[in-house]
């Protein structure tokens, strides 16, 4: 891979299908998308809000989730019938849930669906810049 970021859908959803593929070829642990704002949009730069990630793994998506951002990852998950929640992990001492997704499907569908994690679970602008930190 040679580049490590991208801020448009289309441009977003080929790096992670990338991503996910040196993630395969490299047999690596795990791959890990985080997702920030885009410089243009309202509000951005410094934030006490935590970056959002995806890790991926053998077919599988990790990542936390508030209440309200398990509903609407619950919500995403009507459209993409490939997808099932595997696990669900909420620790006394934390808040959030730690949701695991298998996906049974192609690296570009991954690729839709996590960018679409980004935007409607972590409402994520259009704009919003991904990157890869992980692989």
């Amino acid at each position: 891979m040679t580049r490590f970021d991208a801020a448009t859908a289309d441009a977003r959803q080929e790096l992670f299908a990338d991503a996910i593929r040196a993630h395969t070829e490299r047999n690596s642990a795990f791959l890990t998308i985080e997702a920030t704002t885009d410089d243009t949009d309202e509000g951005a730069g410094e934030s006490s809000e935590p970056t959002p990630w995806i890790q991926y793994a053998d077919g599988t998506l990790n990542l936390d989730c508030t209440d309200d951002e398990l509903d609407r990852l619950k919500s995403l998950l009507d459209g993409f019938p490939s997808f099932t929640i595997d696990d669900l992990a909420t620790p006394e001492d934390v808040d959030g849930t730690n949701v695991r997704v298998t996906a049974r499907t192609d690296d570009e569908r991954i690729a839709e669906f996590a960018d679409r994690v980004f935007r409607q679970v972590y409402d994520r602008s259009k704009g919003y810049r991904a990157w890869v930190a992980a692989i």
